[in-house]
């Protein structure tokens, strides 16, 4: 604390001595909104409370990056963002704050992150003084110093922003997460903060801030995955840090799920948030919602700014795009929307074809369903109407000379969602080559739909089978969720998962395909191998390696030994001997069960056997070097079996000593006992002092 407070006051000390610079045409002084009062004829009272006022610029879900590949809208996240930027200069905000999702994707490209830093670096990056100070320890909220207090760097705007689920930390078959945020930061071009360090629960610290006789608390939570965010707060894992000395305005920035028609499990109430927490700004929802809204449990409010981008064509991206100018002082706050000019026009509606009057001459004749021409015009006519409306919507730029300007300003954007029952469909792309120069997603004009009835013709009914899913029609795959669709295939069938959880396989399935992790089910399988052998172990399955493997090896592969017992059978069924086999019978499973054929092989050398196979030659070649290692066996011993050998044309052996012979390389050696550990000597102490 004394560190910190030792370095801002001596950052402060030199830009309060420092001369002031110049306007420059890239980003206004933010001093000069001190002369603009004096020209005003302020009085001294009235900037004393200025003094005391915190000014900051809020926005979410920039989305920069998005559709960089596009050659008119690749350019339209960077011009919002760079408008904001340049209205907090003009405002006067002591830092501009973001609620996630800065970048579209995880690992945005190296073009996304040369324009984001040169936007940064032109409007972030200057020698206007900061008015603020941070109480909290810096390490512990940016794991480094706030980005203004470095002598290094001379930093005119700061910016926090927490990660949204676009940008969050990823590994990448590393040990440490990390993010594309993490990258800006240790650049000093801005500060990032509402990371979590524990896997087991969430704990949640502040980043004390003071101006004056106000202190904010900043709040941050970086995007978790909504059920399991969702279940620790129900365990009660969530935790909130609140300072103890001093009367704090409590911001809480998060981005989450909100409870507008999804499902209990997977969104975050605004009963879970403390009742204490004066406002909340909530990413991740897209409709600009931006004048504070009172919550539900009525203690706090709400503002959720939306993107600054439409990054899908939805009714909710067509509402105008802000971003807000919050001011603070005390306990009080008040928030001013500022609608952003830098944003490409977009309207959407619906038709039914049933229901257009251009085509009702066409069903009455009953041609309707076949004429495609007709169908076509009516859709174009309307697309025209939209085209129009959307013309008529734009407003005039507030800056003109922008670094990074939206390309093609006079193309928009349209989406007609056509209900076509009963009618077939059109080709987009061939549909919206009309449109060429005018609008600008030409191959996503039109979303074709069908009402859900059941159909009276036992033909065209679709009989749904079991596990089966009802057919979808074109564009619901691309708003439905992946891991929703697996889950849902998974449920309705009989098979479950045993070892590996959906849940944490549907995580690894996101970050695959999403954020391009390719280690993403390496490293889960890998976590859930660890996790069953622990359990294992506990539960006292196994305790040893050859245990494990007897356990999953109840028995060796029949290939090779199954004939050999068959044979065995056969040749002692040849000698009159109907009792050795069941004898040999339970020696089938175990190592004994080739000392049957050498010895068959011997006695009917001269019948009508087939000769033994090469493999058991070998074998048996291997199993006399075996044996000649394993038993220590006399000379004496070895010449008396070789004249048993030689008499063996003469009359049989016994049984036992031609098996004794030829088993004794199959057989296990018998197990010797562990030597035993040394005694200790028994030493009389007597009279001895112990240590």
């Amino acid at each position: 604390g004394g560190l910190s407070s030792l370095l801002y006051s001596r950052s402060a000390a030199q830009r309060a001595t420092a001369p002031r610079p110049a306007k420059t045409p890239h980003g206004p002084n933010r001093r000069e909104s001190f002369f603009l009062k004096r020209a005003r004829g302020t009085t001294m009272a009235e900037e004393e409370e200025d003094d005391d006022v915190f000014t900051i610029m809020v926005a979410t879900d920039s989305h920069l990056g998005y559709c960089d590949r596009d050659a008119v809208r690749g350019t339209d996240s960077f011009a919002a963002f760079e408008e904001v930027l340049r209205l907090a200069n003009d405002r006067g905000a002591d830092f501009l704050l973001l609620a996630g999702d800065l970048f579209h994707d995880n690992k945005p490209s190296r073009r996304t992150l040369f324009k984001t830093m040169s936007l940064l670096r032109r409007y972030a990056l200057s020698d206007a003084a900061v008015g603020f100070e941070v109480l909290s320890d810096q390490e512990a909220n940016f794991r480094q110093s706030v980005n203004y207090e470095d002598p290094h760097v001379s930093v005119g705007l700061p910016i926090f922003s927490i990660h949204g689920n676009h940008d969050d930390p990823t590994r990448e078959g590393g040990v440490e997460a990390l993010a594309a945020l993490d990258l800006l930061s240790v650049a000093n071009m801005l500060n990032y903060f509402g990371r979590q360090e524990h896997a087991d629960r969430v704990e949640v610290s502040p980043v004390l801030l003071r101006k004056g006789n106000t202190r904010v608390a900043l709040y941050g939570l970086g995007n978790m995955r909504d059920e399991r965010l969702n279940r620790m707060w129900q365990q009660k894992r969530v935790r909130f840090l609140r300072p103890r000395d001093g009367t704090y305005f409590s911001i809480f920035v998060l981005h989450q799920n909100r409870d507008v028609g999804r499902g209990r499990n997977t969104c975050v109430h605004e009963s879970m948030i403390p009742a204490w927490i004066d406002l909340v700004i909530w990413g991740h929802e897209h409709e600009c919602q931006i004048k504070p809204r009172e919550s539900a449990v009525g203690t706090f409010r709400v503002c959720q700014p939306g993107s600054s981008v439409a990054c899908s064509l939805v009714e909710g991206e067509a509402k105008p795009k802000h971003c807000g100018l919050l001011q603070v002082r005390g306990a009080e706050f008040r928030l001013t929307p500022l609608r952003l000019t830098c944003v490409r026009p977009f309207v959407c509606d619906e038709v039914v074809l049933n229901e257009a009057p251009e085509l009702q001459d066409d069903m009455d004749e009953g041609d309707g369903a076949d004429n495609a021409t007709a169908v076509r015009d009516c859709l174009a006519a309307r697309v025209e109407a939209l085209v129009e409306r959307a013309r008529k919507t734009r407003s005039a730029f507030r800056y003109d000379d922008m670094l990074l300007p939206m390309a093609a300003p006079d193309q928009v954007l349209v989406r007609l969602k056509v209900d076509h029952t009963g009618f077939a469909t059109l080709n987009n792309a061939k549909f919206g080559g009309q449109f060429v120069g005018r609008v600008a997603n030409t191959s996503a004009i039109l979303h074709f739909s069908r009402q859900k009835q059941a159909s009276t013709s036992a033909a065209k009914t679709w009989v749904p089978t079991e596990g089966s899913r009802e057919p979808v029609e074109e564009g619901e795959l691309a708003a439905a969720a992946i891991d929703q669709l697996i889950q849902d295939q998974l449920d309705g069938q009989e098979a479950k998962l045993q070892i590996l959880e959906e849940t944490k396989m549907n995580e690894a399935l996101n970050g695959f395909v999403d954020k391009q992790d390719p280690q993403a089910f390496a490293e889960e399988v890998e976590r859930t191998l660890v996790r069953e052998q622990k359990a294992q172990y506990k539960r006292g399955d196994a305790t040893d390696p050859e245990s494990i493997r007897a356990k999953y090896r109840q028995a060796p592969p029949p290939a090779k030994k199954a004939p050999a017992a068959v044979d065995a059978s056969s040749e002692e069924d040849s000698d009159d001997a109907p009792k050795k086999p069941a004898k040999k019978k339970p020696a089938a499973r175990g190592r004994k069960k080739a000392a049957a054929p050498p010895s068959s092989e011997d006695e009917d050398s001269e019948g009508e056997a087939p000769p033994p196979p090469r493999k058991r030659a070998a074998r048996a070649s291997r199993a006399r070097k075996q044996a000649s290692y394993a038993d220590d066996d006399d000379d004496d011993d070895d010449e008396e079996e070789e004249e048993d050998d030689a008499s063996a044309d003469a009359s049989p052996p016994p049984k036992k000593k031609r098996g004794a012979r030829k088993q004794a390389p199959w057989k296990d050696p018998a197990p010797r006992a562990p030597p035993k550990a040394p005694q200790p000597a028994s030493i009389d102490m007597t009279g001895w002092d112990s240590d």
